[in-house]
């Protein structure tokens, strides 16, 4: 299903993404080298509860899952890229870990991740993995508009982590979102411009690269959720919900 919000609704969202934005820089700022990723959890559920929220986590139970998710975030260190499951596990200085958020307030859904490095230790790597999903989330916006295709956002983001020198994974990618958190049209990392669904005002996407840095095969960890790179090399995620407006994309999920 796509879903085209009017104006209500997309004010609602707006609201929804500062709560996942605020959240998600919250947790950025409280986590540091010996921080529990089980703590993590417990402070977003905190936070979504207090503001009335409803974590699209919780019971989220597809296909490619074991049941439901249960938990409240996602948080994928190091080579765990995507639906990182929380676990007893203290972070050490130097981990690379990316945070991926999406939760419904109002009757709209909002998505969004972050990837940081723990501590003082700033890995080369690492540093340019993040840099590189955030530069391609910036190309993938920048594409959207009306009138632009599905094609010309996956080209836009495709086109900045190919030149960053980074493999493209295409099993997983955006997607639409609305009144709940996954929708068409699926948004690849990678693709040919031109091609695809027509954008229009008040559809929203959630746009999501994220890289490997010497692979683009990925492996199922043992909880059945938590998607590793098949190699054990690091790994980066960033993500926006953004609108599409008469004038452009608009980013829903920026902190206030």
């Amino acid at each position: 299903m796509i879903e085209i919000l009017n104006s209500a609704q997309l004010a609602q969202a707006k609201e929804t993404g500062a709560l996942v934005g605020g959240i998600l820089q919250s947790m950025k700022e409280r986590t540091e080298v010996g921080t529990n990723l089980l703590d993590i959890d417990r402070w977003t559920k905190e936070m979504i509860v207090a503001a009335g929220a409803t974590s699209c986590y919780v019971d989220y139970a597809p296909s490619f899952g074991r049941g439901p998710f249960g938990h409240y975030i996602c948080t994928g260190v190091n080579d765990a890229v995507l639906h990182g499951l929380p676990r007893d596990y203290e972070l050490a200085d130097g981990d690379l870990l990316s945070l991926d958020l999406a939760v419904v307030l109002g009757g709209v859904a909002a998505d969004s991740a972050i990837s940081f490095i723990v501590g003082e230790s700033k890995p080369e790597e690492s540093v340019a993995l993040i840099d590189a999903t955030e530069r391609a989330l910036a190309a993938g916006i920048a594409a959207a508009g009306p009138g632009a295709r599905r094609g010309d956002i996956a080209y836009a983001i495709g086109s900045v982590l190919s030149a960053a020198g980074y493999p493209i994974n295409t099993e997983f990618g955006g997607h639409g979102i609305g009144s709940t958190m996954h929708q068409d049209p699926h948004v690849s990392n990678t693709g040919r411009a031109g091609r695809g669904y027509t954008l229009r005002p008040g559809l929203m996407l959630a746009l999501e690269p994220w890289v490997m840095a010497d692979t683009a095969e990925l492996v199922t960890d043992d909880d059945g959720w938590t998607l590793r790179s098949a190699t054990g090399c690091r790994t980066a995620h960033s993500e926006h919900t953004v609108a599409i407006t008469d004038h452009g994309a608009e980013i829903m999920t920026l902190a206030n």
